[in-house]
């Protein structure tokens, strides 16, 4: 990370002025023993800088607590902090890193920063040397997830993302800014947690605010090391509450004199009883003005062991850039000082440690760009952010704000994120993407074994897992991976489901999770997806609007996938009519803009295939009952030609078989996403045969219940899918051979060429 400096600033090469924000580098310490002498005058210089008199308060006879009645420095912090109340600057400053960081020495001294997180291997049970590749636990010899250990450091827990695991263990060893791109549970805040551990040793900081009796809305900042904030608060204190004492005094003795003289000497009640209301207000207000010189500590790290962390995600603008709160009483000497309504910033909270901010791109720009000042400058002054607000008129010096920085989000976040920001991200430091699937391999699934250790370790209430019960949960990761050879990396998705699982089986005071209780969880922690796409396919045949028997001209039995993890048919209709205006393909249903582009990229196929001039005829195409979330998305493709090749020459297509594939110009078959979902989706709606792309095959994982229900059908090119989906024999090998004669530079000798992307689209 990089805190540059203005090159104008007078103070850059003068080693004698401080920097800005009253924090001077010089002195790593933060003046750590000025709360035993007089602070500088406030014309002197900013607030951070309390040596400058000190050596002449020393001299002038030693006196290290401030006057009284001394209100002419009424920010000085020369009071008096007991020594024998076993304060040591050594301990905030330079003591043992067990002293600042408890029983760990961190990972640099360890010398095991560089086998953290996914290189950690599983420990606590014995593992076979060559396990079968078919063993669920990688060769773990497990009863019970209690056999396993678990690591104590948040950052051995990371399980996969071993790329995004060694960019943070390199931007914590050189402090650099890191943004996380990724789907939603794959570890982003997880690791940013972690690299608050990694970060290298340094001084924290307290941040106190100073009335400024100059200027009062202009508060002075000064930093402190961590742990003295308290102590020069509390001495502070001590001294007010001196002061007001002997006020107090004073003032009764002299309303006793005031009321003595009234009542005895002058014999005039009433006007003793008001002077001695008079005396009462003004030793009050004297009083009030001695309790505004208490320092206010903004940020207080007394009791920070590590490197701070701090998520910011969400926040407002008060909550990340700091803020003054309103004070309705402005006059009267009611108000409330303005040092005491400062409120710290999480980027001030912050400092020398991590800032995490999620969703990075839902912060509005003008946060974003006092952000980006913020990381560039390394320090920021506190305004309050309501311009209406009475607090807008203060602002403080600076306050440090050395942080490292870690954005995240989903792939969107960098479309709407302020470019200057992921600039200043990306000149500083890293970026990365966060991998949704990792290859499935024996030491993996020893990982996933001891994931389920980990989850059901902080819950603290849930019953150990068996190992048929773990076996289980891998096999779901298998399946929500989408990939053949796969594990998810959805962690957060698939803690829910061991949660749930761990629930029903203390629901039922089992001493272990079971198989059964994780079946039981597949069932009850369906998504909301999940569930409206079986509620819809039970209503649809209940009304007989999905059809798995006969034949039917023009209509197909599409397959779509609702959010991540649900399959649903989606019926598609054709209709050929002639047209009143020139020939059109006119598509409804709630198309978005990447299925539009699909129907247009089947019509092409349509026109080249078609005997017909159907530039007199008008192709309609129906998605039914897409409902309001419309369609996105090429995987109907060859539903659609296939529905609109039948209405075109008046051929059924067999209603017990529903497809889905993405189609090329040229007729190839592409793979898409989902098939798994969308295969259990035609089972449960009654068909009894599925058209897949054959690049999807390896990609199918369906539950054992459905394997018998369905047959599987890959395909790679669309007249294959027309010699399985038409009706008769004669009519069928026409379509076919005339498709084929079109099409003939992909079929050359009845081969089809393999789709050119073979990833899911």
């Amino acid at each position: 990370m990089s805190n540059e400096k203005d090159t104008n600033d007078p103070t850059a090469d003068d080693p004698d002025e401080p920097p800005h924000g009253g924090v001077d580098d010089s002195n790593p310490a933060g003046n750590g023993e000025d709360a035993a002498h007089g602070d500088p005058e406030p014309d002197d210089g900013p607030a951070s800088d309390p040596d400058v008199d000190r050596d002449a308060t020393a001299d002038s006879g030693g006196e290290s607590a401030a006057d009284p009645d001394d209100a002419d420095e009424p920010w000085d912090d020369g009071v008096v902090v007991d020594e024998g109340d076993g304060f040591d600057e050594t301990e905030v400053v330079g003591g043992s890193d067990e002293d600042r960081n408890g029983e760990s020495a961190g990972p640099a001294d360890d010398g095991g920063i560089d086998e953290l997180g996914s290189t950690v291997e599983v420990e606590g049970a014995e593992i076979e040397e060559d396990p079968d590749e078919d063993d669920l636990l990688g060769g773990l010899k497990i009863d019970t997830t209690a056999e396993l250990e678990i690591p104590d450091r948040l950052v051995d827990q990371v399980i996969g993302q071993e790329h995004a695991r060694d960019v943070i263990i390199k931007a914590a060893k050189q402090r650099r800014h890191v943004m996380m791109i990724g789907s939603p549970g794959t570890g982003k805040s997880m690791l940013a947690k972690a690299m608050s551990e990694l970060l290298p040793k340094e001084e924290l900081q307290d941040v106190l605010v100073y009335h400024n009796p100059e200027d009062g809305n202009k508060p002075k900042v000064r930093t402190v090391p961590a742990g003295k904030g308290d102590q020069i608060v509390e001495a502070h204190r001590e001294e007010a509450r001196k002061r007001n004492q002997m006020r107090s005094l004073l003032m009764w003795i002299i309303i006793a004199v005031v009321l003595g003289y009234a009542l005895i000497i002058a014999g005039t009640v009433l006007v003793g009883i008001i002077a001695a209301g008079v005396v009462y207000l003004v030793f009050r207000y004297l009083n009030r003005g001695s309790d505004a010189m208490i320092p206010n500590l903004l940020v207080n790290n007394g009791d920070t062991k590590t490197a701070p962390f701090r998520d910011a995600t969400g926040a407002h603008a008060g909550a990340l850039l700091g803020d003054v709160r309103h004070d309705p009483f402005q006059s009267g000497g009611m108000e409330t000082p303005s040092h005491d309504r400062v409120e710290a910033g999480a980027i001030h909270k912050a400092n020398k440690g991590v800032l995490f901010i999620d969703e990075i791109n839902t912060l509005d720009i003008r946060s974003q760009q006092h952000l980006m000042t913020a990381i560039q400058e390394g320090e920021f002054s506190i305004t309050g952010q309501s311009e209406r607000s009475s607090g807008a008129m203060v602002q403080t010096e600076p306050v440090p704000t050395d942080f490292v920085m870690i954005a995240a989000g989903n792939l969107d976040a960098m479309e709407n994120m302020h470019p200057a920001l992921r600039s200043r991200i990306k000149g500083y430091g890293y970026e990365v993407y966060m991998e949704d699937t990792i290859e499935d391999t024996p030491e993996m699934r020893r990982k996933y074994v001891r994931f389920i250790a980990q989850e059901v370790a902080k819950d603290g209430r849930l019953p150990e897992f068996s190992a048929e019960a773990v076996e289980e949960i891998i096999l779901e990761a298998k399946r929500r991976s989408g990939r053949k050879g796969h594990l998810t990396l959805k962690m957060r998705n698939l803690g829910g489901m061991v949660r749930v699982a761990g629930d029903i089986a203390r629901g039922e005071d089992a001493e272990m999770t079971t198989r059964d209780h994780v079946l039981q969880a597949k069932g009850r922690s369906r998504s909301i997806e999940q569930q409206l796409a079986d509620d819809y396919i039970e209503r649809r045949k209940d009304y007989e609007l999905e059809v798995s028997d006969g034949y039917v001209v023009g209509r197909v039995n599409g397959l779509a996938v609702m959010g991540e993890d649900s399959g649903i048919m989606l019926p598609v209709m054709a209709e050929v009519t002639p047209t009143q205006g020139g020939g059109q393909v006119i598509a409804t249903g709630q198309l978005k803009e990447m299925a539009e582009e699909s129907v247009q990229n089947v019509s092409a196929i349509i026109k080249k295939f078609s005997d017909e001039n159907i530039s007199e005829k008008d192709i309609h195409i129906q998605f039914i009952q897409t409902g309001q979330q419309g369609v996105d998305g090429d995987s109907a493709s060859i539903t659609v030609a296939t529905a609109v090749i039948s209405a075109l020459e008046n051929v059924g297509v067999d209603q017990s078989l529903a497809m889905t594939g993405s189609l090329s110009v040229r007729g190839d078959v592409l793979p898409v996403g989902g098939v798994t979902h969308k295969i259990e989706a035609a089972a449960k709606a009654g068909c009894t045969r599925v058209i897949i792309p054959a690049a999807n095959e390896q990609d199918v994982m369906i539950e054992d219940e459905y394997e018998e229900m369905i047959e599987i059908i890959p395909v790679s090119h669309i007249s294959e899918v027309l010699d399985i989906a038409l009706e008769g024999e004669t009519e069928k090998d026409s379509l076919v051979s005339r498709l084929k004669s079109i099409t003939g530079s992909t079929l050359k000798d009845g081969n089809v060429s393999s789709p050119s992307s073979p990833s899911p689209q």
